[in-house]
């Protein structure tokens, strides 16, 4: 039983509690799946804490001898690798509790209730419009736990925390009419209490006794210089069983070299030299479920050419740059050839930093392309700006409206005005997607079963059918009812064949005046995004 939460304390405290989220990682994924299988909450908040153990073990001394030394260095790391918006909140948290305890000697019950206490106000500070029934109602309570305590017992003080915090957990349905109608509880909170109950096990002497999920280190994206046959690095993870990565290795195999394939089931890493960029992704999507797909054209980064690290100022203090975080071949195409830099989707907010002072430009656009990745963007903004590099995130929420942005760029006006210029482009574009449900829910319109073809305008599900074309169709009569005078179709990785053929032939016949382009984005999950002008 410890008495007072030390360095080491803190230390063991990040091991065990990214071990305790590993184990649970798939658990929390299925969270935050309604009705759309997109989850990935519990992977974020694995590789936002593996970053932050990395920076532990990276640092010479591991954050010195004081509690708060150590969670400065995990603030940092966590910052830095987090991934999505559940990531940033973590990272947040995590730099309360260092301020907090930043010159607090021994730290005891109090100052532990204290750290907790700042920890939430951070993390709530950190978002423009917090919502309760969110991980950040669960923070809130667990500081309010162990407040509640007036002890100065450490261990009374964390077991309040991790109490209060799952009594919220629980209350988060009530809070959230999306949580009640897919019947779970919120995944970046579930992730929370997994962090605080490891904290429990810490400060008591327990041990971990569930065996962890096996989880590889990321493979992230390189400056490689390029290969004599192949032009394209290919990287993504995968959820996957051994038996469907093993037929994955041999496919992967006969396209390209290079190939490494790292982890355990269920999750893998995946990276391979190719040509045929779009082989390699289905061959990931034939296997599992691929996502944080990243796209690297050797031929963009020049051998021997000086590559922009953490504290590289830029090159062109007036030049202009762009970047996306997107996700196909398509897309990576799509977006090079309107001269933006294109990162793959959910990156870290070192990647989109690493991204950002790759342009060379002092001045600088993200579009992150959905509201997760928001986030991050932000948190990369804020690290670029100590840089000397000004950088602007216009909220895409969709490829589709990325595009409507780049299309109005002129480097003619002055910056901030071409910032509003492509934010009013944005927003004047409606989006929607197609998906197949991936589980029982309640919707907007009705309920959805698994397997049903679900089309959601701006991330709210409007049609529900059995046929994809059908509904596809469906989907653009109700959205040009409103008025519309140019579509842009993006063709997912899983379209069938003659989809887009089809419905440009019935957008010509029903809605002659309606200017169309259909492009290949090769978006996974989404055989088609949906863009209206």
């Amino acid at each position: 039983m410890l008495e007072t939460f030390d360095a080491e304390a803190v230390r063991r405290w990040c091991a065990a509690g990214l071990e305790s989220l590993r184990l649970h990682q798939h658990e929390i994924d299925q969270l935050n799946v309604y009705p759309v299988p997109d989850g990935d909450t519990g992977t974020n908040l694995v590789l936002t804490v593996a970053s932050a153990q990395r920076a532990i073990a990276d640092d010479g001394v591991g954050g010195g001898d004081d509690s708060g030394g150590v969670l400065r260095l995990m603030s940092r790391g966590a910052l830095l690798g987090a991934r999505g918006n559940s990531g940033v909140i973590v990272s947040q948290l995590l730099r309360g509790m260092a301020d907090s305890l930043a010159d607090v000697g021994a730290v005891r019950g109090r100052a532990l209730a204290g750290a907790l206490g700042e920890a939430a106000a951070a993390a709530r500070a950190a978002v423009a419009r917090p919502v309760e029934g969110t991980i950040l109602t669960v923070a809130s309570a667990a500081a309010a736990g162990a407040t509640a305590t007036g002890s100065d017992d450490l261990d009374a003080v964390a077991r309040s925390a991790a109490g209060a915090a799952a009594a919220a957990l629980a209350r988060t349905p009530e809070q959230l009419p999306a949580l009640a109608r897919a019947g779970v509880v919120d995944a970046g909170g579930r992730g929370l209490c997994v962090l605080l109950d490891a904290l429990v096990a810490v400060v008591t002497g327990q041990e971990v006794t569930s065996a962890p999920v096996a989880l590889g280190r990321p493979v992230t994206a390189t400056r490689e210089t390029g290969s004599s046959e192949y032009g394209y690095e290919v990287q993504y993870l995968l959820e996957a069983g051994s038996a469907a990565v093993e037929r994955l290795r041999a496919t992967l195999a006969v396209l390209g070299d290079s190939l490494v394939v790292v982890g355990d089931e269920p999750v893998w890493n995946v990276h391979v030299h190719v040509n045929d960029i779009g082989a390699a992704i289905e061959a990931g999507v034939e296997a599992g479920r691929p996502h944080r797909i990243t796209v690297t054209r050797f031929e963009d980064q020049a051998p021997g050419a000086a590559t922009a690290g953490p504290t590289s100022p830029p090159r062109d203090p007036d030049g202009r740059g762009a970047v996306v975080a997107a996700a196909g071949s398509g897309l990576v195409e799509i977006f090079g050839g309107e001269g933006a830099r294109v990162i793959g989707a959910n990156p870290s907010t070192a990647e989109i930093l690493d991204a950002v002072l790759a342009t060379g430009a002092g001045r600088v656009v993200v579009l992150p392309d959905d509201p997760d990745t928001q986030a991050v963007a932000g948190a990369a903004a804020r690290e670029a700006q100590a840089l000397g590099v000004r950088v602007s995130v216009v909220p895409t929420r969709s490829p589709v409206q990325a595009l409507a942005a780049l299309a109005v760029r002129d480097a003619g006006r002055g910056f901030e005005d071409d910032v509003i210029a492509m934010a009013e482009a944005a927003g004047a574009c409606r989006y929607a997607k197609v998906c197949y449900a991936s589980r029982e829910a309640v919707t907007m319109a009705g309920p959805c079963r698994p397997g049903d073809v679900l089309a959601l305008v701006e991330d709210e599900v409007h049609l529900i059918g059995a046929d994809l074309a059908q509904t596809c169709r469906d989907l653009l009569d109700r959205m040009l009812g409103g008025g519309g005078e140019l579509a842009t179709l993006l063709l997912g990785s899983d379209a069938p064949p003659g989809l887009g053929d089809g419905l440009r032939d019935h957008l010509a016949q029903r809605w002659p005046f309606v200017e169309v382009q259909v492009y290949d984005g090769g978006q996974p999950t989404y055989p088609l995004l949906v863009g209206i002008e």
